[in-house]
């Protein structure tokens, strides 16, 4: 796998000295502007719909009114002038082949309405996908139009109640009869219905099927087919076509889930989405892509799409959450301080230690969804469109995935407590929002699959990096003097010994070490490559073990596994951070950035400790420091946090919270004027602690 490097000009991102904090403040409008990106005016178009009062959720519908609303609300996006929602495809249908804005417009959508986005994914970023994907240019000339304009609503049916994540392995089958020319689709038992579909319960007249393609008796795979399910004008199903709504949900009501089954339906053979596999009249299988297995991940991999737009939907659900417990908290007071007045609750160091690090892991998600964002635009627009890049954006975006969507449910989670009974209240977004994203964790891939996936890539790389660097005796010889070099100098508590006696005395100078990019990089990274090389070394016997020795094999090793791709998403987040802060030329606000960089490296390493001493990278001296130097940055950045929730570009019209509105700080303002008028009257009573203490 190709990696990304460390920023060229770390040193410009270097923590500069305290005595520099005074030149510290956030340009807000030339970081807002920053963050938005490659494509700046058409995410402000986006962000501006997602402000519109048309557009956003109404939490007092009932699920089937919020249904329609929301078909509603796509259909007015069809009749827009702009038609943002087609920036995916082809230009002679009317499109603008502007694959990677397209997702950086849609995850900005995700303000409006969940309910919205989710339903306009289902329809243009998945049925519509699927077509323009996986099929020929003919198919695309004749499907794609009704996907577009949503004359033909589609559902997406790949997931089974039987299969989720397992794809290869689903139950229904699409059986050619060559003395029709078609293909006959069942789901021969209960486990291969397809569920949890969008649009399939209530609006869906078309769906695009994954099934078992068999002809002349050989199952070639999974492969995507074309199936009307229901007649356009009365909307009753098809003949041998069946299904049901899948009921309330935890959240997304505004979305008609449901679920399909298929009993003897005939599809024409030229409905086949047939890019990499078709059948001939007489029954005959061809593709371009010989090998079956690569064959069913090139398939796969042409849907990636869905998973790089939840990565940029649940940062920015992240983002929201923030900036509404970040202005409740910069007006919320609670509990008298030194003076007369109780403190801003945002003043507290507990306040700060939940809010901040997010703020600073969200800014690391943001940029490493840019950089996501570039990698898929190049490969869908063709510009670099290679195998390695191809695998590359598939592993990317399931370890940016598969990690956002975590950091937005504990985050979301996170916000409402420190919003107190308020943040409980729906008028205040927040509990909404979480229970809207709950499946995101699970849709386009369960996130604890996704990150075996990526630990599978990285311990495949290694093995061809040992193999390679291994062929000749040499080779080998220097193989293991290294890493008997690395176990004596790591394991056995040596590197420990020397920080301890570089930092002996000052705590000062083992801090200024945690401060310093390189160093941070050196740590963040040389956990991901000694996770992946202990988790390679445990899994090489179950290359020559019978398959039962291998599957225990690696289930003993399977946590191992997950934990490296968390890793791994880890240091990607803070690269690009890092990368990010050379492009900010305000040195003010480059300055706080770093320090929000710092925050973010720092507080990872911080999780990790007992890894990073066990294993010898960390001395106790610099380990005890880590956690004193980021509550110090905290501080540094108190001033400087509403300036960096208000430069992510979210208006009123985006929070939609009063506690947000400043509504708190008008009660607050009122509360310290009665008391002021009250002490200033003589009347105010006098507390029986006062008396006491006047009395002895």
């Amino acid at each position: 796998m190709t990696t990304t490097s460390p920023a060229e000009n770390l040193g410009a991102a270097q923590t500069t000295t305290a005595d520099d904090a005074a030149t510290a403040h956030v340009d807000v409008a030339a970081l807002s502007e920053y963050l938005l990106g490659r494509w700046p005016e058409l995410r402000r178009k986006a962000r501006e719909r997602a402000g519109d009062p048309r557009f956003h959720k109404d939490e007092s519908l009932t699920p089937a009114e919020h249904r329609e609303r929301t078909l509603e609300q796509m259909r007015e996006m069809v009749a827009a002038d702009d038609k943002i929602a087609w920036l995916a495809f082809p230009e002679r249908m009317g499109g603008f082949d502007e694959p990677g804005a397209n997702l950086a417009c849609f995850s900005e959508l995700v303000a409006a309405d969940p309910s919205l986005q989710i339903k306009s994914g289902v329809q243009w970023g998945l049925f519509g996908a699927a077509i323009l994907h996986l099929g020929t240019p003919e198919q695309q000339d004749r499907l794609l139009p009704g996907a577009m304009d949503l004359s033909v609503p589609g559902a997406f049916a790949m997931t089974e109640t039987g299969h989720g994540s397992d794809v290869q392995s689903i139950g229904t089958t699409a059986t050619y009869d060559p003395a029709t020319e078609e293909f006959v689709i069942d789901t021969p038992f209960r486990g291969a219905w397809k569920d949890y579909l969008g649009n399939a319960a209530v609006h869906a007249t078309a769906a695009t099927v994954f099934a078992q393609l068999i002809t002349n008796g050989v199952n070639h795979g999974v492969h995507c087919f074309y199936v009307p399910i229901r007649d356009a004008e009365t909307m009753e199903f098809l003949p041998g076509v069946g299904g049901e709504d899948d009921g309330l949900k935890g959240g997304l009501r505004g979305i008609d889930n449901g679920r399909l089954h298929f009993s003897g339906v005939r599809v024409p053979r030229t409905d086949l989405l047939a890019r990499y596999g078709s059948v001939a009249a007489d029954g005959t299988y061809s593709s371009p892509i010989e090998s079956p297995g690569r064959r069913f991940f090139t398939m796969l991999g042409s849907l990636v799409q869905g998973r790089v737009s939840l990565d940029g939907s649940a940062v920015n659900s992240a983002k929201i959450g923030l900036a509404i417990a970040v202005k409740y908290g910069a007006e919320r007071r609670q509990f008298a301080g030194a003076g007369v007045d109780e403190m801003v609750v945002l003043d507290y160091a507990t306040h700060r230690r939940r809010l901040f690090p997010r703020i600073a892991e969200a800014y690391a998600g943001h940029f490493a969804n840019e950089r996501l964002l570039d990698l898929f635009d190049d490969v869908f627009s063709g510009a670099g469109d290679t195998p390695e890049r191809r695998e590359d954006l598939e592993t990317t975006a399931a370890a940016l995935k598969s990690t956002s969507t975590a950091f937005a449910l504990e985050t979301l989670q996170e916000c409402r407590e420190a919003c107190g009974g308020a943040g409980f209240l729906t008028e205040n977004r927040i509990t909404s929002l979480r229970a809207d994203l709950d499946v995101y964790a699970t849709f386009e891939g369960d996130n604890t699959v996704l990150r075996q996936l990526v630990a599978k890539r990285l311990v495949a790389d290694y093995g061809r990096e040992v193999k390679g660097a291994t062929k000749t005796p040499a080779g080998m010889a220097r193989f293991v003097v290294e890493r008997a070099t690395d176990a004596a100098l790591h394991r056995t508590g040596l590197r420990r010994v020397s920080q301890a006696i570089a930092d002996v005395g000052d705590p000062r100078r083992a801090a200024g070490h945690l401060r310093d990019a390189e160093t941070q990089r050196e740590l963040l990274a040389d956990r991901v490559a000694t996770m992946v090389e202990d988790v390679a070394m445990a899994l090489r016997p179950a290359q020559k073990a019978a398959p039962d020795e291998a599957a225990r094999i690696l289930d003993e090793n399977q946590v191992a596994l997950v934990e490296a791709a968390a890793a791994h998403a880890d240091l990607l987040r803070w690269e690009a951070f890092t990368d990010a802060l050379a492009g900010i030329e305000d040195t003010g606000t480059r300055l706080v950035m770093t320090w929000l960089r710092d925050v973010y490296g720092l507080t990872v390493i911080e999780r990790n400790l007992t890894w990073y001493l066990l294993h010898g990278r960390l001395s106790d001296q610099r380990a005890r420091t880590v956690t004193g130097y980021v509550d110090r940055l905290l501080r540094r950045l108190r001033p400087h946090v509403l300036d960096l929730v208000d430069a992510w570009g979210y208006g009123p019209e985006h929070l939609r919270a009063k506690i947000a509105s400043g509504a708190e700080a008008e009660r607050q303002e009122e509360a310290r004027a009665y008391y002021a008028a009250l002490r200033a009257s003589g009347k105010a009573p006098i507390s029986e602690k006062a008396l006491r203490t006047s009395r002895a």
